[in-house]
C-alpha cells in the first residue's frame, strides 16, 4: 500500500517530541548521575545529544515563523498586520519565558539568587527570535508591502535576509562573545546579546542571541524554500535535497576547522565557532529529511505516535518536567544516582509527560465540551 503524504505539521510535530525526548535525557542524567557516573563515556554522550534540544527548537520555530508569514502572504494580508502578528506572538514567549524564571524563582526561595529572575533561557529566546524574525519579514517585503501577485518574490527576498541573518550571527558570535563585548550594558541587558550574566564571562549554558537565534533564521530559511511553487509539488525531493544540503554543511564546515588559518583572535570550537554552528544546521536539516521519511513511509503512518504527541504540547511538557528534573520538587535525589538509576528516572519523567499531554490535548478539550453542552 502507498502511503499518503503526512501533513506539514505531523513531521514538524515529530521533529519537535524528538526535541523533547533528547532534552529529558540531557536534564535527567545531568541532574540526576552521580559524580562517579558523570565521568562515564554514557554521560559524555548523553550531553553531546544535549547539544541538539535547543537547536531543534529554535530550528523548529524558524520553520513555524516561515509557515505562518507566507500563509498570511497567500491571503494577501498587509506586512504590517503580519508583523504585528508575528511579533506579537513572540513577545508572548518572551512574555511566559519571565514568567517561568519568577516560577521557579519563587517555589526555590529562598535559596534562588534574586538574579535568576533574569537568567536568559530558552523561552526568552524563542520569543526573541521570534520577534527578530517577524521584523526581518516586515523589512523584505519592503515599502508598504507585498502585495497577493509578489508573495514569490517576497517568499525570496525573506529567504535570502533569513539566510544572511543567520551567517551574520553565527560569525559575530566569537566577537561578541571576546573582543568586541557589549560591556557598556547593563549585565541583564548584556546577557541578551552573550549570556554573561552575573560571572563577567559569557555562559555556555545561557541562550543569548549570540549564537542562539541564528538556528531560528536557519530553519526559517528551510521553512521558506520549502514553500515554493516546485517544493510543494514535489515536497519529497525538495526535503531530501535539504538533507543532502545539510551533508553537504557538515563536510564543508569539517574541512573549514581543519584550516589551520585563524579568523579570530579566540577559538571556541564547542561554544562560538560558525563551523561548528553550520555543523549542527547540516544536521538539524538531515533531521528534518529524516522525520519527514519516517512520518511518510515509517512505523508513523500505521499506529499512535508518542513522539508527535510530546511534540504538540512542547511548551507544557518543558515548562512542567524542569521543576520535577532540576527543582525542588525532584523526584529523585539530585547528584546520587547510577546510570540505572537515572534511567529510571527517566523514563518516568517521559512517561508522565506523555500523560500530562495527552490530557492536555485529549482529555481537557473534551471535559469542556461536556460543560458547554
Amino acid at each position: 500500500m502507498t502511503a499518503s503524504a503526512p501533513s506539514r505539521l505531523a513531521y514538524i510535530d515529530w521533529m519537535r517530541g524528538l526535541a523533547c525526548l533528547l532534552m529529558f535525557q540531557t536534564h535527567a542524567y545531568d541532574s540526576w548521575l552521580s559524580p562517579a557516573a558523570r565521568q562515564t563515556k554514557f554521560f559524555m554522550y548523553s550531553q553531546l545529544l544535549g547539544t541538539f534540544p535547543a537547536p531543534l527548537f529554535l530550528f523548529l520555530a524558524g520553520i513555524s515563523s516561515a509557515l505562518v508569514v507566507d500563509r498570511l502572504r497567500q491571503k494577501g494580508v498587509a506586512a504590517n498586520q503580519i508583523a504585528t502578528r508575528t511579533m506579537s506572538r513572540g513577545l508572548e514567549i518572551w512574555g511566559l519565558g519571565l514568567a517561568f524564571r519568577l516560577q521557579e524563582y519563587l517555589i526555590a526561595f529562598p535559596w534562588a539568587p534574586w538574579t535568576d529572575l533574569f537568567r536568559v533561557d530558552i523561552l526568552n529566546m524563542l520569543g526573541l527570535a521570534m520577534i527578530l524574525m517577524g521584523a526581518v519579514a516586515r523589512l523584505a517585503a519592503g515599502g508598504k508591502g507585498i502585495p497577493l501577485c509578489g508573495t514569490a518574490h517576497a517568499r525570496r527576498l525573506t529567504l535570502c535576509a533569513a539566510v544572511a541573518a543567520a551567517l551574520a550571527i553565527a560569525l559575530l558570535t566569537p566577537l561578541v562573545w571576546t573582543t568586541w563585548r557589549p560591556r557598556f550594558l547593563a549585565w541583564p541587558l548584556e546577557s541578551y546579546i552573550n549570556g554573561v550574566h552575573v560571572f563577567d564571562q559569557p555562559q555556555a549554558w545561557l541562550f543569548p542571541i549570540f549564537p542562539w537565534v541564528a538556528f531560528a533564521f536557519a530553519g526559517m530559511a528551510a521553512g521558506l524554500s520549502l514553500l515554493s511553487d516546485w517544493s510543494r509539488r514535489h515536497e519529497g525531493p525538495a526535503l531530501a535535497l535539504l538533507g543532502a544540503g545539510g551533508v553537504a554543511l557538515v563536510e564543508g564546515a569539517r574541512w573549514l576547522e581543519a584550516q589551520p588559518a585563524e579568523l579570530y583572535p579566540v577559538h571556541d570550537f564547542w561554544h562560538t565557532s560558525p563551523n561548528f554552528f553550520l555543523i549542527r544546521v547540516g544536521f538539524l536539516l538531515g533531521i528534518l529529511f529524516l522525520s519527514y521519511a519516517w512520518c511518510r513511509w515509517g512505523l508513523r503512518t500505521r499506529a499512535f505516535s508518542p513522539v508527535i504527541q510530546l511534540g504538540q504540547t512542547s511548551l507544557l511538557i518543558y515548562w512542567v518536567h524542569i521543576e520535577f528534573v532540576y527543582g525542588r520538587f525532584s523526584i529523585l535525589p539530585k547528584h546520587a544516582q547510577s546510570i540505572r538509576g537515572a534511567s529510571l528516572g527517566l523514563l518516568t519523567i517521559t512517561l508522565s509527560m506523555l500523560g500530562l499531554s495527552l490530557l492536555r490535548t485529549r482529555v481537557l478539550p473534551r471535559m469542556k465540551l461536556s460543560i458547554v453542552n
